[in-house]
């Protein structure tokens, strides 16, 4: 691979904030109609800075924090940033050993969490003596930051002492997330102010988003996906986010007429909730487009999707270690190519072969990337960097196809099933079982084997109306659309197919819980 090509010293994110008008919506809250201009923001996000400030954060510190999805968590995540310190969001509903183990992997200055936490989190935090402060709302000002367990009436109440502090750059690091540990120990991921800014910007441009845009979240914004796309990019083009304290599929529809949602973003288990929950009235007429990311989508829920928002539907292409958004499918008039996650967005995309050598147009290999996005490398995992990065590209573990400029993802490497010396994608045979019509979702796997080395397994998760014993059909189902050798030898049914709290699938976990099921019998 050739060396990397020198990038720009990027933005800091506060320049991503300053595009807005003064009195334009920033924030809507829709279950109150609670709206926060962009002048607003600005300031609460400068005065909850100067109040971390005076607890003692510092550029470079990690404040660890949990919070359930609203303008609190934005503005508290902006307002760690300004002071150049690195925010490390952590999902609500994480085990107290799950706590244990980010808190120990992220040693942060701080937690952040709800006036009313959650256990396992409080739990945690006093296990490894980890200072915590209260996040209270407080009407029409910032949230108040108070020491946990402090039970005063908001009366008597003495809100942090703010201090003065110099902004954070464009080089510090702004966010800690992890990869998502589904076939390894999670790793640390430092994205830093630049990066973020950069992704963000693309994604606007790339999206052709305005003042005039309103994203509406759904996505958590403990996650890269909705951190990044939905509401930083939404903001740094000028135009508002619509962030539900609690998001539910059955009230999306109301609020995104009521609100004028021109767009949103999420994972294909959620589009699919939503769209289960659809109304007659249908989706507001100001939607322009929806986009999917984080897992693939199939194209039945495709075209279901575009059937009910009556708007393109753009499959995309991204991961934690890229600051999200590295490919997706254009708006329309260019091409919308169904299957394939679109073109390179703001970052250099090639294909690599098994020497490392760069394949070319239409030949199947790595899918390699560089650009503003990236991150630098994984924190104290030289073992897992000295992996990843090969001649200043990073190699993402996903096998895809570039042909004609589109990508086309067929899965994680590591994932692969190897039959007699075949390749087999697992998520080729998932999306021929999703276009079955009894099923819901589908996992496929490996199954050890003494003659082949592996055998091609499955499950699904069927629709309410489809009965048990349709599963049987299902083989025949397959061997009508694929090779023999890809044909599942068994497929189980399954309550639910296991998936990461974004919707990643969870295949190792899939084959754990049918071995287990098959054990017990």
């Amino acid at each position: 691979m050739t060396e990397a090509i020198s990038q720009p010293a990027g933005e800091p994110l506060i320049a991503l904030l300053a595009g807005g008008g003064p009195s334009s919506p920033a924030l809507i809250v829709p279950e109150d109609g609670q709206v926060l201009t962009h002048a607003q923001l600005a300031g609460r996000i400068e005065t909850l800075a100067r109040r971390l400030a005076g607890t003692g954060v510092r550029r470079g510190d990690r404040v660890a924090l949990t919070l359930p999805n609203g303008p609190d968590f934005v503005l508290l995540l902006l307002a760690v940033t300004a002071l150049g310190a690195a925010a490390a969001p952590l999902n609500p509903a994480y085990t107290q050993a799950e706590f244990a183990f980010f808190l120990a992997d992220i040693a942060p200055r701080l937690f952040l969490m709800p006036a009313s936490p959650p256990a396992a989190a409080a739990a945690a935090a006093a296990a490894a003596q980890t200072p915590v402060l209260a996040v209270r709302a407080a009407g029409d000002g910032p949230p108040e930051l108070t020491a946990a367990g402090d039970s005063e009436p908001a009366a008597g109440r003495r809100p942090a002492a703010e201090r003065s502090f110099e902004p954070g750059g464009a080089d510090d690091v702004a966010v800690i997330l992890h990869t998502s540990g589904t076939t390894s120990r999670p790793k640390q991921v430092p994205l830093r102010q630049a990066n973020l800014t950069a992704s963000a910007r693309t994604i606007a441009a790339h999206y052709r988003l305005g003042a005039d845009d309103v994203s509406f979240c759904v996505m958590p914004l403990f996650h890269i996906h909705g951190l990044v796309a939905s509401a930083l990019a939404a903001l740094s083009a000028g135009g508002a986010v619509i962030v539900p304290r609690r998001f539910t599929s059955h009230r999306f529809w109301r609020h995104a007429r009521e609100q004028g949602a021109t767009w949103l973003s999420a994972g294909p288990t959620l589009h699919q909730m939503i769209l289960d929950a659809a109304d007659e009235a249908g989706p507001p007429d100001t939607l322009r487009f929806t986009r999917s990311c984080s897992s693939a989508l199939s194209p039945a829920l495709l075209e279901r999707a575009e059937r009910s928002y009556r708007v393109p539907m753009l499959e995309a292409y991204g991961m934690t270690e890229a600051s999200h958004q590295m490919s997706s499918n254009p708006l329309p008039p260019a091409a919308h190519v169904p299957g394939s996650v679109g073109v390179p967005t703001g970052t250099e995309i090639a294909i690599a072969g098994e020497n490392g050598s760069f394949l070319p147009d239409g030949s199947a290999g790595e899918v390699v990337i560089r650009g503003p996005g990236v991150m630098s490398g994984y924190v104290n995992n030289p073992e897992a960097n000295a992996e990843a990065f090969a001649g200043g590209w990073f190699r993402t573990g996903d096998r895809g196809v570039l042909a004609g400029g589109y990508l086309t993802l067929h899965g994680r490497i590591k994932e692969m099933i190897i039959r007699g010396g075949e390749n087999i994608a697992p998520a080729e045979i998932e999306q021929v079982l999703l276009a079955h019509p009894a099923v819901r979702d589908a996992a496929c796997f490996g199954i050890a084997d003494d003659k082949y080395g592996e055998l091609v397994g499955a499950a699904v998760a069927l629709r309410q109306e489809a009965e048990e014993a349709e599963a049987a059909a299902l083989i025949e189902h397959c061997r009508g659309q694929l090779a023999a050798f890809k044909v599942p030898v068994r497929i189980d049914v399954l309550p639910e197919i296991p998936r990461t709290p974004t919707g990643k699938l969870q295949r190792r976990r899939v084959a754990e819980v049918v071995a287990a099921r098959r054990a017990g019998r």
